[in-house]
């Protein structure tokens, strides 16, 4: 399946990220985040999902890589132990061979997905333009979007391609893409008539659309959070990305459907 120009008139734009929302990473990169720093503290702490969940909601952490060195990090720390002289790459070598492993033959083959090709047509039946903006690698996304969910060819903004969030500037690019696939009147100077929603579930992807909302104050954004699988405390976990500034929390990606957008957003429904 691929995200072509659609006779439909368009009602909204939506922009997923994709840890989280397209995949479920509990046992994937959560999985890699601890073994990295279990082996990298020399077996003495291996971190919960709970700290990781608390690193994250720090909304500074996107980055796996650079979770996972934070967190051995303050382990030293809170040990009053001398740090290890971490070479990065040479954790980010270690971390990927848990997780990408030989030919995507680690942790990424067995990721659970949360959204199908089905709901993406009926997002595009219903003039819904969607596209991918993540920080997971270019590898690891083009992955799951093409070899798991099939599609040909997606919008995709990866963590190769711009700064890491709350940084809209990987937001903008995507949605530059989509204006010249499906030509739509939205560059950096003017904004669309419709809604542009961007679906994540950590507060930096809440962030980036308050960042977006600064820059271009013209457009109406929208941030929609979505509770990943792997969270403990479901309710405490959606009422702080409310807090940092999502529009509405749902249990699930799928949850977002043309009718969704038309009932909560106020887009006009194309029918």
């Amino acid at each position: 399946m691929t995200s072509q120009p659609h006779p439909t008139p368009p009602i909204a734009v939506a922009i997923f990220d994709i840890d989280g929302v397209v995949r479920d990473v509990a046992g994937s990169y959560r999985r890699a985040i601890a073994d990295t720093v279990e082996h990298f503290t020399r077996n003495q702490y291996r971190p919960t999902p709970e700290d990781i969940d608390t690193l994250k909601t720090e909304g500074c952490w996107n980055n796996d890589w650079e979770a996972s060195k934070e967190l051995i990090q303050r382990f030293f720390q809170t040990q009053s132990q001398a740090d290890l002289a971490i070479d990065f790459q040479t954790l980010i070598d270690f971390f990927q061979s848990k997780y990408r492993g030989e030919n995507f033959s680690g942790y990424i083959q067995n990721e659970p997905l949360l959204m199908n090709g089905p709901y993406l047509e009926d997002l595009t039946q219903g003039g819904v333009h969607w596209g991918f903006f993540s920080g997971a690698t270019r590898g690891s996304a083009g992955y799951v979007l093409e070899h798991r969910l099939g599609l040909e060819q997606p919008i995709l903004v990866a963590m190769e391609d711009a700064p890491g969030k709350p940084d809209p500037t990987g937001l903008f690019q995507t949605l530059e893409k989509l204006s010249a696939r499906h030509h739509l009147a939205w560059n950096l100077s003017v904004g669309l008539e419709i809604p542009i929603v961007y679906v994540g579930d950590t507060v930096a992807d809440m962030q980036t659309i308050r960042a977006a909302q600064q820059i271009y104050p013209q457009q109406q954004w929208r941030a929609i959070g979505v509770l990943p699988p792997h969270v403990q405390h479901r309710q405490q976990y959606a009422q702080h990305l409310i807090h940092h500034g999502a529009f509405k929390v749902l249990d699930n990606v799928q949850a977002l459907t043309t009718e969704f957008i038309v009932r909560e957003l106020g887009a006009k429904d194309s029918g």
